[in-house]
């Protein structure tokens, strides 16, 4: 094996008091593809920040190959004392750099290089920092939140331009397909330490759960006391997994009922809604069009948004996706055509910007209204620091400013909010921004209960295909598609994002699709897949009764005093039953996504 380019060893640190990092670490070879995971807040970006060289741990070592070049994407880059974006990518090159790959590569991000950086928004700015770290090709990339601010077409670039680089590379990243696509190797960061995996990212979850699951063993076996929190908040995994293998078959039954219900709108009425229910009809748009300066934004479109639907909305940044959320919730009028709205709409809208969250309130007067501790969620009413364990906070944070958060629990904040107030119609505007991969589940499930209707924003594409029900693409001009499914049977219908970046941004290069029914996929389900779908839920049920019975086995305290050697067969035999369960639930996923991606 080559000799490391990167090596950090023991690292500690800690900030306000509290240990950070305790030992933890990891070392990086030339042409790696790592990536660096773990719950907000758990170290990673100050990890990646040590490694970069930009901060002093306070003990460990960090060892850098002589002569390796390094490029450090943070999360908010400075483009500050730069007269353009240009002058900003090419102070990053090398001497022995190629100079056309500056404005190359800010062309490819849809910007011209001539910018200013004072008058940047964050998602430009973002992108000429990506600029800067990619022009160099250096030895070895450290990326930090890679694709925030970033639309779906120019994620896809960068997971192109990145699997195409010879760099080592070493990510953080909430984008589970861009992790899964492109890592090789999972560093997990938890409670200050590093485990290392050295499969990819598909592999982590799975394995995430055996060592949570073993380590919960040998606390029993030593008779050590789990915290409650950790015990919900970190083995908890394997119960919300259990429940999104349930959910695949609810979302598929959803989803085939879109899928009737866009070839099949006949009969269908507004009407009065009970029991708080909105009426079955949500929206109604019929020829609606919407242009601002000239430019279209919607032009003649058709839609029925009924009950229960989970509408992902995708498209390039400036496609105008917030402004058809406006139209289909009516806060925006049409220029044309109509927009009709169903009975008995309570609208609940968490923006990305999170502007109704006040600095100076803590985390329980927000929750609470400054009313007591009780949070009127719904119909009943729960103590606050219950409620605030179901989004993953503790109990001592119930007085912490809201100033304070960081990004990923203002995230987790306002989601809380939102589901505290009483709706049918919920609108998320990139609600995926700033949360961790546990909050994403946590996300998922909880949509997944939701009774009435999601209007959803998102370039997760990941996350579009565990949550949606069907996808509204912009396909330039102001024409938008629907398809029934997810984000990847979009893609099997013959949908998508295409051309560069760049060519996104200025709205030439992009596919014109026409707004017809659309074209079945081609892939069938072979008789292998079919005999598998029929076998699988057997072989899950007998793999979770090993696992119940090795359990039992194990749960005696005296077998391991008696019989070590036994003691240690049935830990191995467990381990190797979760691994097949994991497996086989892994599998009946991808074979059900794809029965229903081909409509059986």
């Amino acid at each position: 094996m080559a000799p490391p380019l990167l090596l950090l060893t023991d690292i500690t640190l800690t900030l306000g008091g509290k240990p950070l990092l305790d030992g933890a670490g990891f070392g990086v070879s030339p042409g790696e593809r790592l990536c660096l995971v773990g719950r907000n807040g758990s170290g990673k970006s100050t990890m990646l920040r040590i490694a970069a060289g930009e901060l002093q741990a306070d003990s460990g070592k960090r060892f850098l190959q002589p002569g390796t070049t390094v490029r450090y994407l943070p999360q908010e880059p400075d483009l500050t004392g730069f007269a353009t974006t240009l002058d900003y990518v090419r102070a990053g090159l090398g001497p022995n750099d190629a100079e056309h790959r500056a404005p190359a590569l800010l062309y490819e991000l849809g910007l011209t290089g001539e910018e200013d950086p004072r008058r940047l928004s964050g998602g430009e700015a973002r992108r000429a920092a990506l600029a800067r770290a990619l022009a160099p090709a250096p030895d070895l990339l450290l990326l930090d939140e890679p694709t925030n601010h970033l639309d779906m077409p120019a994620i896809e670039w960068l997971e192109r331009e990145l699997a195409a680089l010879p760099s080592a590379i070493v990510m953080i990243s909430h984008d589970r397909r861009l992790l899964q696509t492109l890592s090789r190797s999972v560093v997990w960061l938890d409670r200050g330490v590093t485990r290392r995996l050295d499969q990819g990212f598909a592999r982590f979850e799975s394995w995430r759960e055996e060592v949570l699951e073993q380590e919960e063993r040998d606390a029993h076996k030593l008779d050590r006391q789990i915290a409650r929190e950790e015990d919900w908040m970190r083995y908890g995994v394997t119960a919300r997994r259990k429940r999104n293998v349930r959910r695949v078959g609810e979302l598929a039954a959803l989803r085939q009922a879109r899928r009737d219900a866009v070839h099949n709108p006949q009969g269908l009425k507004l009407e009065a809604s009970g029991t708080g229910l909105s009426g079955k009809l949500v929206a109604v748009a019929e020829g609606m069009s919407k242009s601002f300066d000239g430019r279209p934004i919607v032009s003649d479109l058709d839609l029925r948004v009924l009950r229960g639907d989970r509408l992902g909305i995708v498209g390039a940044n400036g496609a105008g996706k917030t402004t058809l959320l406006r139209l289909l919730t009516g806060l925006e009028q049409p220029d044309s055509g109509k927009i009709q709205l169903g009975a008995s709409l309570a609208l609940v809208t968490l923006d990305q910007q999170r502007r109704s969250l006040d600095d100076d309130a803590t985390l329980s007067d927000t929750l609470t209204g400054g009313g007591g501790d009780m949070v009127q969620v719904g119909t009943e009413k729960r103590h606050v620091i219950g409620y605030m364990k179901d989004f993953l906070f503790r109990p001592e944070q119930a007085r912490t400013r809201v100033g304070v958060l960081s990004g990923g629990e203002r995230a987790r904040l306002m989601l809380a909010c939102a589901m505290a107030r009483p709706s049918n119609l919920l609108v998320l505007d990139e609600p995926t921004n700033d949360l961790d991969l546990e909050t994403l589940d946590l996300l998922q499930e909880m949509l997944g209960a939701y009774p009435g209707t999601v209007l959803l924003v998102s370039h997760d594409r990941d996350f579009l295909d565990r949550v949606a029900t069907s996808i509204v693409a912009s396909s330039g001009g102001g024409a938008w598609t629907e398809y029934a499914g997810g984000y990847s049977d979009m893609v099997a219908q013959g949908g998508g994002l295409h051309g560069s970046a760049g060519e996104a941004v200025a709205g030439a290069g992009k596919r014109r699709m026409a707004p017809t029914a659309p074209k079945p996929a081609a892939r069938k389900l072979s008789f292998k897949d079919k005999h598998a779908l029929e076998q699988l839920p057997k072989q899950i049920a007998g793999y979770e009764a090993d696992i119940t019975r090795l359990r039992r086995v194990l749960a005696d305290a005296g077998f391991y005093g008696r019989d070590p050697a036994g003691f240690a067969r049935a830990t191995e035999a467990l381990a190797a039953a979760e691994a097949a369960l994991a497996g086989a639930e892994e599998r009946w996923l991808e074979l059900e996504m794809l029965r229903d991606s081909v409509g059986g």
